[in-house]
């Protein structure tokens, strides 16, 4: 299973940005999908989560104003940003939970940076 992030970019503070991730592959199925970030010299942390059934979760950090969702239809989930704020300048990664012939395992995007400055 391979994943393709886009949608990174500089922003500047308040401002908004959708993130999106897809799976490609053959013969896999998609459980759990997920959000993380690295922000610069720190470790990378949990974001968001949206589960196979719709059910989302967020970092404290980021409620209320980022959304994830995904399509099924096209395997990509997204991350709907909003007022962003310098603090949430990292490197974004997606991670999907992917079922193939070789079992069940989480995988990784390879991150797209996201810049928020005045």
């Amino acid at each position: 299973v391979q994943l393709q992030a886009s949608g990174g970019g500089p922003v500047q503070p308040g401002e908004s940005l959708r993130l999106s991730c897809a799976a490609a592959g053959s013969r896999f199925s998609i459980g759990n999908m997920e959000w993380y970030r690295q922000p610069p010299g720190k470790q990378r942390e949990w974001v968001a989560l949206v589960t196979n059934g719709g059910t989302t979760n967020y970092a404290d950090s980021v409620k209320g104003r980022f959304t994830i969702s995904r399509d099924n239809t096209k395997n990509t989930v997204y991350l709907q940003m909003s007022s962003l704020k310098p603090e949430d300048t990292a490197v974004y990664y997606c991670n999907v939970v992917a079922t193939t012939m070789g079992g069940t395992r989480g995988y990784w995007g390879q991150g797209t940076l996201v810049t928020v400055s005045s």
